[in-house]
């Protein structure tokens, strides 16, 4: 799957403050549940931060790629969130992360998970996206600008 199949204009989201890695996460489990049922905001939140204590999921220039596989989850969920204010994140770079990419899978998407992930690292590695994402400061704005100048 690519970035364009995963979003919809609900599922980006513009200038959420944390001030951390777990309470973005958090709240970014919140926001996923209660467009989804049935899936349950405590779930997603436990596989993310287990996912997270595996290794960090920034991957450096300001990007976290934060993912799970839940056992209640039906089809592949991508959420962009673009920060006002950068958070750490443990990121292999050690750069503070603005922009982020939350997805989860159903338990046995193994392969489709790993893909996906792959296509998300493509576009995040480019500077041209993110710039472009981070001028960005609607909700809408962002969905179009992934819709324009994601691979």
């Amino acid at each position: 799957m690519t970035i364009t199949d995963l979003i919809s204009p609900s599922r980006a989201l513009c200038g959420l403050e944390g001030g951390s890695k777990k309470r973005i996460l958090e709240m970014a489990s919140q926001a996923i549940a209660a467009q989804n049922p049935p899936l349950e905001a405590d779930d997603i939140f436990s596989g993310l931060v287990s996912r997270e204590r595996l290794g960090s999921t920034g991957i450096g220039e300001g990007v976290a790629i934060p993912h799970c596989r839940l056992s209640n989850c039906n089809e592949a969920l991508g959420y962009l969130i673009k920060l006002d204010t950068p958070i750490d994140f443990d990121a292999i770079d050690n750069k503070p992360v603005d922009l982020l990419f939350i997805l989860t899978v159903p338990e046995d998407a193994c392969e489709q998970h790993l893909n996906t992930l792959a296509s998300l690292a493509e576009n995040f590695s480019r500077a041209e996206f993110r710039d472009i994402l981070r001028a960005c400061d609607t909700p809408t704005s962002l969905y179009q600008a992934v819709q324009q100048s994601a691979h």
